[in-house]
Protein backbone atom coordinates (compact mmCIF):
# COMPACT_ATOMS: atom_id res chain seq x y z
CA UNK A 1 0.00 0.00 0.00
CA UNK A 2 1.29 3.20 -0.64
CA UNK A 3 0.42 6.34 1.29
CA UNK A 4 -0.88 10.07 0.75
CA UNK A 5 1.48 12.79 0.48
CA UNK A 6 1.36 16.17 -1.07
CA UNK A 7 4.17 16.64 -3.45
CA UNK A 8 7.55 17.19 -2.22
CA UNK A 9 7.97 19.96 -4.87
CA UNK A 10 5.05 21.50 -2.56
CA UNK A 11 6.69 22.00 0.59
CA UNK A 12 9.37 24.89 0.32
CA UNK A 13 8.54 27.05 3.65
CA UNK A 14 5.60 29.67 2.94
CA UNK A 15 5.83 33.11 4.42
CA UNK A 16 5.14 32.37 7.80
CA UNK A 17 7.32 29.10 8.44
CA UNK A 18 4.72 26.61 7.64
CA UNK A 19 4.67 24.42 4.39
CA UNK A 20 1.68 23.03 3.30
CA UNK A 21 2.20 19.76 4.25
CA UNK A 22 1.85 21.15 7.76
CA UNK A 23 -1.58 22.18 6.82
CA UNK A 24 -2.96 19.03 5.80
CA UNK A 25 -1.24 17.62 9.32
CA UNK A 26 -4.83 18.20 10.72
CA UNK A 27 -3.38 17.42 14.33
CA UNK A 28 -0.86 20.47 14.10
CA UNK A 29 -4.58 22.43 14.41
CA UNK A 30 -5.11 21.25 17.56
CA UNK A 31 -8.15 19.27 16.77
CA UNK A 32 -7.41 16.21 18.59
CA UNK A 33 -8.96 12.56 19.36
CA UNK A 34 -10.41 10.78 16.06
CA UNK A 35 -7.89 9.55 13.10
CA UNK A 36 -8.70 9.06 9.90
CA UNK A 37 -8.93 5.31 9.96
CA UNK A 38 -11.64 5.52 12.11
CA UNK A 39 -13.75 7.81 9.40
CA UNK A 40 -12.61 5.08 6.98
CA UNK A 41 -13.92 2.07 8.79
CA UNK A 42 -17.08 4.14 10.31
CA UNK A 43 -18.07 4.70 6.09
CA UNK A 44 -17.45 1.44 5.02
CA UNK A 45 -19.78 0.05 8.17
CA UNK A 46 -22.30 2.19 6.47
CA UNK A 47 -21.30 0.93 3.07
CA UNK A 48 -19.94 3.68 1.76
CA UNK A 49 -16.47 2.35 1.02
CA UNK A 50 -15.82 1.05 -2.47
CA UNK A 51 -13.73 -2.36 -2.13
CA UNK A 52 -12.49 -3.34 -5.39
CA UNK A 53 -12.37 0.92 -6.79
CA UNK A 54 -14.14 0.07 -9.59
CA UNK A 55 -15.44 2.89 -12.04
CA UNK A 56 -18.84 2.82 -10.50
CA UNK A 57 -18.20 5.80 -8.22
CA UNK A 58 -16.77 7.80 -11.48
CA UNK A 59 -19.03 10.33 -12.58
CA UNK A 60 -20.45 9.57 -16.13
CA UNK A 61 -18.81 11.41 -18.57
CA UNK A 62 -15.82 12.79 -16.75
CA UNK A 63 -12.79 13.27 -18.97
CA UNK A 64 -9.39 12.49 -18.43
CA UNK A 65 -5.53 12.51 -18.81
CA UNK A 66 -2.91 10.33 -17.86
CA UNK A 67 0.76 11.80 -18.35
CA UNK A 68 3.32 9.35 -18.75
CA UNK A 69 6.70 11.18 -18.14
CA UNK A 70 10.14 8.41 -19.60
CA UNK A 71 12.31 10.30 -17.29
CA UNK A 72 15.91 10.99 -19.35
CA UNK A 73 14.57 10.51 -23.12
CA UNK A 74 13.12 7.60 -24.69
CA UNK A 75 15.39 5.94 -27.89
CA UNK A 76 12.58 6.26 -30.63
CA UNK A 77 14.58 4.63 -32.95
CA UNK A 78 14.22 1.35 -30.61
CA UNK A 79 10.83 1.59 -29.45
CA UNK A 80 7.95 3.05 -32.34
CA UNK A 81 10.19 4.09 -34.91
CA UNK A 82 12.59 1.76 -35.53
CA UNK A 83 14.90 1.51 -38.74
CA UNK A 84 15.87 -1.99 -39.68
CA UNK A 85 17.14 -1.26 -42.84
CA UNK A 86 19.94 1.55 -41.79
CA UNK A 87 23.54 0.87 -41.32
CA UNK A 88 24.19 -1.48 -38.36
CA UNK A 89 25.27 1.58 -36.16
CA UNK A 90 22.45 3.12 -36.65
CA UNK A 91 19.62 0.14 -36.39
CA UNK A 92 21.61 -1.40 -33.84
CA UNK A 93 20.37 -5.28 -32.80
CA UNK A 94 16.27 -4.33 -31.88
CA UNK A 95 14.20 -5.86 -34.20
CA UNK A 96 10.57 -4.85 -34.83
CA UNK A 97 7.54 -7.10 -35.04
CA UNK A 98 4.28 -7.35 -36.49
CA UNK A 99 1.54 -5.53 -34.91
CA UNK A 100 -2.31 -5.64 -35.15
CA UNK A 101 -2.71 -2.64 -37.62
CA UNK A 102 -0.59 -3.87 -41.11
CA UNK A 103 2.54 -1.55 -41.01
CA UNK A 104 2.43 -0.63 -37.38
CA UNK A 105 5.55 -2.37 -35.99
CA UNK A 106 7.15 -1.73 -32.44
CA UNK A 107 10.01 -3.74 -31.11
CA UNK A 108 9.94 -7.11 -30.42
CA UNK A 109 10.70 -6.53 -27.18
CA UNK A 110 7.44 -4.65 -27.01
CA UNK A 111 5.08 -7.64 -27.45
CA UNK A 112 2.10 -6.61 -25.90
CA UNK A 113 2.31 -3.17 -27.15
CA UNK A 114 1.99 -4.66 -30.55
CA UNK A 115 -0.63 -6.95 -30.00
CA UNK A 116 -2.77 -3.41 -28.91
CA UNK A 117 -1.70 -1.29 -32.03
CA UNK A 118 -5.15 -0.72 -32.72
CA UNK A 119 -6.01 1.19 -29.45
CA UNK A 120 -2.51 3.67 -30.06
CA UNK A 121 -1.70 6.35 -32.06
CA UNK A 122 2.41 7.15 -32.25
CA UNK A 123 3.34 10.81 -33.28
CA UNK A 124 6.77 10.55 -34.62
CA UNK A 125 7.43 13.95 -35.62
CA UNK A 126 7.65 16.19 -32.85
CA UNK A 127 10.48 19.12 -33.88
CA UNK A 128 10.41 21.55 -31.22
CA UNK A 129 12.06 19.88 -28.42
CA UNK A 130 14.09 21.65 -26.30
CA UNK A 131 17.58 20.30 -25.45
CA UNK A 132 18.47 19.81 -22.15
CA UNK A 133 17.49 17.70 -19.32
CA UNK A 134 14.14 18.90 -18.51
CA UNK A 135 10.79 17.89 -17.73
CA UNK A 136 9.39 21.42 -18.24
CA UNK A 137 8.39 21.33 -21.86
CA UNK A 138 6.78 17.77 -20.92
CA UNK A 139 4.71 18.99 -18.51
CA UNK A 140 3.78 22.62 -19.48
CA UNK A 141 4.57 22.61 -22.99
CA UNK A 142 6.58 25.57 -22.78
CA UNK A 143 10.28 25.85 -22.95
CA UNK A 144 12.36 26.66 -19.73
CA UNK A 145 12.86 30.67 -20.47
CA UNK A 146 13.33 33.48 -18.81
CA UNK A 147 10.98 35.13 -20.53
CA UNK A 148 8.00 33.16 -18.47
CA UNK A 149 5.40 35.44 -16.52
CA UNK A 150 6.25 36.56 -12.95
CA UNK A 151 5.35 33.10 -11.01
CA UNK A 152 5.93 30.74 -13.92
CA UNK A 153 4.29 28.73 -16.36
CA UNK A 154 1.87 26.48 -14.78
CA UNK A 155 1.96 22.56 -15.77
CA UNK A 156 -0.65 21.04 -17.28
CA UNK A 157 -2.83 19.73 -14.34
CA UNK A 158 -2.68 22.87 -12.38
CA UNK A 159 -4.39 24.49 -15.52
CA UNK A 160 -7.33 21.95 -15.86
CA UNK A 161 -7.59 22.07 -11.99
CA UNK A 162 -8.38 25.66 -12.16
CA UNK A 163 -10.37 25.85 -15.21
CA UNK A 164 -12.35 22.45 -14.20
CA UNK A 165 -12.03 22.15 -10.21
CA UNK A 166 -12.84 18.86 -8.68
CA UNK A 167 -15.26 16.36 -10.11
CA UNK A 168 -16.45 16.10 -6.35
CA UNK A 169 -14.91 17.70 -3.00
CA UNK A 170 -12.88 14.80 -1.83
CA UNK A 171 -10.98 14.13 -4.88
CA UNK A 172 -8.30 16.35 -5.83
CA UNK A 173 -8.55 17.39 -9.61
CA UNK A 174 -4.66 16.86 -10.12
CA UNK A 175 -2.87 14.17 -8.27
CA UNK A 176 0.92 13.50 -8.96
CA UNK A 177 2.43 9.78 -8.66
CA UNK A 178 5.91 11.24 -10.09
CA UNK A 179 8.99 10.40 -7.38
CA UNK A 180 11.45 13.27 -7.42
CA UNK A 181 14.28 12.78 -8.86
CA UNK A 182 17.97 14.11 -7.48
CA UNK A 183 18.15 16.14 -10.89
CA UNK A 184 15.92 19.16 -10.24
CA UNK A 185 14.65 19.72 -13.49
CA UNK A 186 13.27 15.96 -13.63
CA UNK A 187 10.81 17.10 -11.44
CA UNK A 188 7.47 18.67 -12.20
CA UNK A 189 7.55 22.52 -12.18
CA UNK A 190 4.64 22.87 -9.99
CA UNK A 191 1.47 25.18 -10.32
CA UNK A 192 3.44 28.54 -11.33
CA UNK A 193 1.71 32.19 -11.82
CA UNK A 194 -1.69 29.83 -10.99
CA UNK A 195 -0.32 29.89 -6.51
CA UNK A 196 0.03 26.63 -4.93
CA UNK A 197 -3.84 26.12 -4.70
CA UNK A 198 -3.74 24.46 -7.85
CA UNK A 199 -0.52 22.14 -7.26
CA UNK A 200 -0.78 18.75 -7.20
CA UNK A 201 -2.04 16.41 -4.82
CA UNK A 202 0.93 13.78 -4.70
CA UNK A 203 0.30 10.17 -3.41
CA UNK A 204 3.65 8.98 -2.34
CA UNK A 205 4.56 9.56 1.38
CA UNK A 206 3.47 9.22 5.19
CA UNK A 207 0.67 11.81 4.84
CA UNK A 208 -2.07 9.39 5.46
CA UNK A 209 -1.19 8.65 9.09
CA UNK A 210 -0.53 13.01 9.82
CA UNK A 211 -4.27 13.09 8.37
CA UNK A 212 -5.47 12.92 12.10
CA UNK A 213 -8.26 14.79 14.18
CA UNK A 214 -7.35 15.15 17.82
CA UNK A 215 -10.33 14.67 20.29
CA UNK A 216 -13.33 15.77 17.92
CA UNK A 217 -15.73 14.11 16.29
CA UNK A 218 -16.84 14.94 12.64
CA UNK A 219 -19.68 16.90 13.33
CA UNK A 220 -17.50 19.54 15.79
CA UNK A 221 -15.07 19.38 12.72
CA UNK A 222 -17.29 22.10 10.73
CA UNK A 223 -17.67 24.31 13.71
CA UNK A 224 -13.00 23.82 14.19
CA UNK A 225 -13.12 24.68 10.50
CA UNK A 226 -14.66 27.49 10.70
CA UNK A 227 -12.59 28.95 13.96
CA UNK A 228 -9.48 28.21 11.29
CA UNK A 229 -11.17 30.14 8.58
CA UNK A 230 -11.81 32.89 10.39
CA UNK A 231 -7.95 33.04 12.11
CA UNK A 232 -6.76 32.84 8.27
CA UNK A 233 -8.58 35.50 7.32
CA UNK A 234 -7.74 37.93 10.14
CA UNK A 235 -3.68 36.97 8.80
CA UNK A 236 -4.58 37.38 5.32
CA UNK A 237 -5.35 41.41 6.75
CA UNK A 238 -1.76 41.40 7.43
CA UNK A 239 -0.31 39.47 4.53
CA UNK A 240 0.25 42.42 1.50
CA UNK A 241 2.95 39.68 -0.23
CA UNK A 242 -0.11 37.52 -2.13
CA UNK A 243 2.17 34.91 -0.98
CA UNK A 244 -0.65 32.87 1.06
CA UNK A 245 -3.28 32.97 -1.73
CA UNK A 246 -4.24 29.36 -2.51
CA UNK A 247 -4.55 28.65 1.27
CA UNK A 248 -7.78 28.38 1.96
CA UNK A 249 -8.02 25.43 -1.33
CA UNK A 250 -5.78 23.80 0.00
CA UNK A 251 -7.33 23.62 3.51
CA UNK A 252 -10.54 22.94 2.39
CA UNK A 253 -9.51 20.02 0.48
CA UNK A 254 -7.48 18.52 3.74
CA UNK A 255 -10.95 18.93 5.42
CA UNK A 256 -12.86 17.46 2.34
CA UNK A 257 -10.26 14.20 2.75
CA UNK A 258 -10.64 13.38 6.08
CA UNK A 259 -14.24 12.82 5.62
CA UNK A 260 -14.47 10.77 3.05
CA UNK A 261 -12.62 7.70 2.38
CA UNK A 262 -12.42 7.86 -1.39
CA UNK A 263 -9.58 9.04 -2.31
CA UNK A 264 -7.46 7.35 0.77
CA UNK A 265 -9.43 3.67 -0.85
CA UNK A 266 -7.60 4.56 -4.37
CA UNK A 267 -4.01 4.76 -3.06
CA UNK A 268 -4.63 1.21 -1.10
CA UNK A 269 -4.16 -1.73 -3.59
CA UNK A 270 -4.96 -4.29 -0.80
CA UNK A 271 -8.78 -2.93 -1.84
CA UNK A 272 -7.54 -4.20 -5.88
CA UNK A 273 -8.13 -7.51 -6.73
CA UNK A 274 -4.71 -9.32 -6.13
CA UNK A 275 -4.65 -10.78 -9.09
CA UNK A 276 -4.90 -7.42 -10.62
CA UNK A 277 -1.66 -6.29 -8.64
CA UNK A 278 -0.11 -9.11 -9.82
CA UNK A 279 -0.63 -9.02 -13.31
CA UNK A 280 1.07 -5.06 -12.98
CA UNK A 281 3.79 -6.77 -11.53
CA UNK A 282 5.70 -5.20 -9.03
CA UNK A 283 9.04 -2.42 -9.04
CA UNK A 284 11.64 -1.49 -6.06
CA UNK A 285 10.06 1.94 -4.66
CA UNK A 286 13.65 2.52 -3.04
CA UNK A 287 16.12 1.70 -6.03
CA UNK A 288 16.92 4.46 -8.95
CA UNK A 289 17.69 2.37 -12.24
CA UNK A 290 20.12 5.42 -12.12
CA UNK A 291 20.86 7.92 -9.28
CA UNK A 292 19.21 10.67 -9.99
CA UNK A 293 15.83 9.44 -11.98
CA UNK A 294 12.61 7.81 -11.09
CA UNK A 295 12.24 4.05 -9.93
CA UNK A 296 10.96 1.40 -12.19
CA UNK A 297 7.96 1.10 -10.55
CA UNK A 298 4.79 -0.43 -12.86
CA UNK A 299 2.46 -0.07 -9.91
CA UNK A 300 2.13 3.45 -10.49
CA UNK A 301 0.36 2.73 -13.68
CA UNK A 302 -2.14 0.76 -11.89
CA UNK A 303 -2.86 3.44 -9.19
CA UNK A 304 -3.29 5.84 -12.20
CA UNK A 305 -5.68 3.96 -13.30
CA UNK A 306 -7.71 4.11 -9.85
CA UNK A 307 -7.34 7.65 -9.41
CA UNK A 308 -8.94 8.61 -12.84
CA UNK A 309 -11.48 6.15 -11.16
CA UNK A 310 -12.27 7.92 -8.35
CA UNK A 311 -12.62 10.96 -10.17
CA UNK A 312 -8.99 12.68 -11.01
CA UNK A 313 -8.61 14.38 -13.86
CA UNK A 314 -5.44 14.48 -14.39
CA UNK A 315 -2.87 12.27 -12.87
CA UNK A 316 0.96 12.62 -13.48
CA UNK A 317 3.72 9.92 -13.33
CA UNK A 318 7.28 9.33 -13.90
CA UNK A 319 8.60 5.94 -14.89
CA UNK A 320 12.37 4.65 -14.70
CA UNK A 321 15.81 6.37 -15.96
CA UNK A 322 16.12 6.02 -20.27
CA UNK A 323 19.07 8.37 -20.10
CA UNK A 324 21.34 5.33 -22.18
CA UNK A 325 24.39 6.94 -23.38
CA UNK A 326 26.15 3.77 -22.57
CA UNK A 327 29.66 3.06 -20.78
CA UNK A 328 32.99 0.82 -20.49
CA UNK A 329 34.30 -0.73 -18.09
CA UNK A 330 38.28 -1.20 -17.12
CA UNK A 331 39.06 -3.23 -20.07
CA UNK A 332 37.31 -1.08 -22.40
CA UNK A 333 34.02 -3.42 -22.97
CA UNK A 334 30.51 -2.25 -23.00
CA UNK A 335 28.97 -3.33 -19.44
CA UNK A 336 26.19 -0.68 -19.68
CA UNK A 337 25.01 -0.33 -23.08
CA UNK A 338 21.83 0.93 -24.14
CA UNK A 339 20.82 -2.21 -25.41
CA UNK A 340 21.23 -4.41 -22.08
CA UNK A 341 19.32 -1.92 -20.62
CA UNK A 342 16.05 -1.31 -22.79
CA UNK A 343 16.27 -5.51 -22.71
CA UNK A 344 15.86 -4.94 -18.56
CA UNK A 345 13.24 -2.21 -19.10
CA UNK A 346 10.88 -2.87 -22.21
CA UNK A 347 9.34 -6.00 -21.00
CA UNK A 348 8.31 -4.36 -17.99
CA UNK A 349 7.06 -1.00 -19.21
CA UNK A 350 5.42 -3.27 -22.17
CA UNK A 351 3.44 -4.95 -19.41
CA UNK A 352 2.43 -2.04 -17.20
CA UNK A 353 1.27 -0.05 -19.92
CA UNK A 354 -0.92 -2.78 -21.42
CA UNK A 355 -1.83 -3.75 -18.54
CA UNK A 356 -3.46 0.07 -18.05
CA UNK A 357 -4.94 0.25 -21.38
CA UNK A 358 -6.62 -3.26 -21.07
CA UNK A 359 -7.89 -1.86 -17.48
CA UNK A 360 -8.85 0.75 -19.46
CA UNK A 361 -11.13 -0.41 -21.73
CA UNK A 362 -12.21 -3.49 -19.50
CA UNK A 363 -13.94 -0.66 -17.14
CA UNK A 364 -15.23 1.26 -20.18
CA UNK A 365 -13.26 4.31 -20.16
CA UNK A 366 -11.04 4.08 -23.18
CA UNK A 367 -13.11 6.98 -24.96
CA UNK A 368 -12.91 9.32 -21.19
CA UNK A 369 -9.31 8.71 -20.35
CA UNK A 370 -6.39 10.06 -22.91
CA UNK A 371 -3.19 7.80 -22.08
CA UNK A 372 0.37 10.01 -23.17
CA UNK A 373 3.52 9.02 -22.89
CA UNK A 374 6.45 10.70 -23.54
CA UNK A 375 9.86 12.20 -22.73
CA UNK A 376 11.83 15.34 -23.03
CA UNK A 377 13.76 14.93 -26.49
CA UNK A 378 14.54 12.08 -28.60
CA UNK A 379 17.89 10.35 -28.86
CA UNK A 380 20.74 10.05 -31.58
CA UNK A 381 19.94 8.07 -35.13
CA UNK A 382 24.66 7.12 -34.55
CA UNK A 383 25.21 4.24 -31.54
CA UNK A 384 27.90 6.12 -29.86
CA UNK A 385 31.26 4.42 -29.19
CA UNK A 386 29.59 3.84 -25.63
CA UNK A 387 27.11 1.69 -27.16
CA UNK A 388 24.51 4.40 -25.96
CA UNK A 389 22.65 6.70 -27.76
CA UNK A 390 22.92 10.63 -26.75
CA UNK A 391 20.44 13.75 -26.77
CA UNK A 392 18.67 13.84 -30.20
CA UNK A 393 16.09 17.45 -29.83
CA UNK A 394 15.87 17.93 -33.89
CA UNK A 395 13.00 14.82 -33.51
CA UNK A 396 10.96 13.70 -30.55
CA UNK A 397 7.93 10.89 -30.56
CA UNK A 398 5.17 10.02 -28.60
CA UNK A 399 2.28 7.41 -27.85
CA UNK A 400 -1.20 8.31 -27.30
CA UNK A 401 -4.17 6.25 -26.48
CA UNK A 402 -8.05 6.14 -25.35
CA UNK A 403 -9.40 9.64 -25.16
CA UNK A 404 -12.05 8.89 -27.85
CA UNK A 405 -9.02 9.07 -30.81
CA UNK A 406 -8.84 8.00 -33.83
CA UNK A 407 -6.22 5.41 -32.79
CA UNK A 408 -4.10 2.35 -34.86
CA UNK A 409 -1.92 5.23 -36.73
CA UNK A 410 1.29 6.30 -37.28
CA UNK A 411 1.43 10.55 -37.37
CA UNK A 412 4.11 11.36 -39.04
CA UNK A 413 7.71 10.20 -40.28
CA UNK A 414 11.43 10.49 -39.77
CA UNK A 415 14.30 10.00 -42.40
CA UNK A 416 15.90 6.74 -42.83
CA UNK A 417 18.15 7.65 -40.03
CA UNK A 418 15.32 8.65 -37.68
CA UNK A 419 17.10 11.66 -37.08
CA UNK A 420 14.96 14.71 -38.93
CA UNK A 421 10.84 14.70 -39.68
CA UNK A 422 10.29 14.43 -42.57
CA UNK A 423 6.05 14.43 -43.31
CA UNK A 424 3.37 16.23 -40.63
CA UNK A 425 5.95 17.90 -37.76
CA UNK A 426 4.80 18.49 -34.85
CA UNK A 427 5.10 20.16 -32.33
CA UNK A 428 4.23 20.23 -28.20
CA UNK A 429 1.53 22.80 -28.40
CA UNK A 430 -0.29 20.27 -30.67
CA UNK A 431 -0.01 17.56 -28.12
CA UNK A 432 -1.38 19.51 -25.59
CA UNK A 433 -4.24 21.31 -27.24
CA UNK A 434 -5.30 18.22 -28.24
CA UNK A 435 -5.37 16.87 -24.32
CA UNK A 436 -7.31 19.90 -23.82
CA UNK A 437 -9.85 19.54 -26.12
CA UNK A 438 -10.11 15.54 -24.84
CA UNK A 439 -11.02 17.18 -21.20
CA UNK A 440 -13.50 19.39 -23.19
CA UNK A 441 -11.61 22.32 -22.74
CA UNK A 442 -10.60 25.26 -25.50
CA UNK A 443 -7.04 25.16 -26.06
CA UNK A 444 -7.79 28.85 -26.92
CA UNK A 445 -9.20 29.56 -23.50
CA UNK A 446 -7.09 31.74 -21.51
CA UNK A 447 -5.92 31.62 -17.44
CA UNK A 448 -4.57 35.35 -16.03
CA UNK A 449 -1.79 35.17 -14.13
CA UNK A 450 -0.24 37.26 -11.73
CA UNK A 451 -0.29 41.04 -13.09
CA UNK A 452 -3.85 40.01 -14.43
CA UNK A 453 -2.64 39.28 -18.13
CA UNK A 454 -4.36 36.41 -19.60
CA UNK A 455 -2.52 33.57 -20.25
CA UNK A 456 -3.24 31.12 -23.11
CA UNK A 457 -2.77 27.49 -22.44
CA UNK A 458 -1.12 26.16 -25.09
CA UNK A 459 1.97 28.00 -27.00
CA UNK A 460 1.13 29.81 -30.31
CA UNK A 461 -2.24 29.28 -30.10
CA UNK A 462 -1.77 25.86 -31.76
CA UNK A 463 -4.86 23.92 -32.39
CA UNK A 464 -5.69 20.05 -31.89
CA UNK A 465 -4.31 17.81 -34.17
CA UNK A 466 -7.07 16.59 -36.78
CA UNK A 467 -5.40 13.03 -37.11
CA UNK A 468 -6.59 12.65 -33.61
CA UNK A 469 -9.90 14.09 -32.90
Amino acid sequence: MLNLQYSARTVSPLCNGHTRRDFLQIGALGLGGITLSQLLRAEAQAGGANSQGSSAGRKPGTKSVIMVYLVGGPPHQDMWDMKPDAPVEIAGPMRPAPSNVPGMEFCDLLPKLNQRADRLAVVRSIVDSQAGHDAHQCYTGRVPSKSAPAGGWPQFGSVVGKIQGPVEAAIPPFASLAYTTTHGPYNEPGPGFLGIGQSAFGALGDARQNMVLNGVTPERLGDRRNLLSSMDKLRRDFDRSGKLSGMDAICQQAFDILTSSKLADALDLSKEDPATVARYGTGNTKIMIDANGAPRVPQSFLLARRLVEAGCRVVTLNYSKWDWHGGLNAEGRANNSIFLREKEDFPIFDNGLACLLDDLKDRGLSDDVTVLVWGEFGRTPIISKQVGRDHWPRVNSCLLAGGGMRTGQIIGSTDRHGGEATSRPTKFGEIFATLYHNLGISPHATVTDLSGRPQYLVHDQAQAMKELI
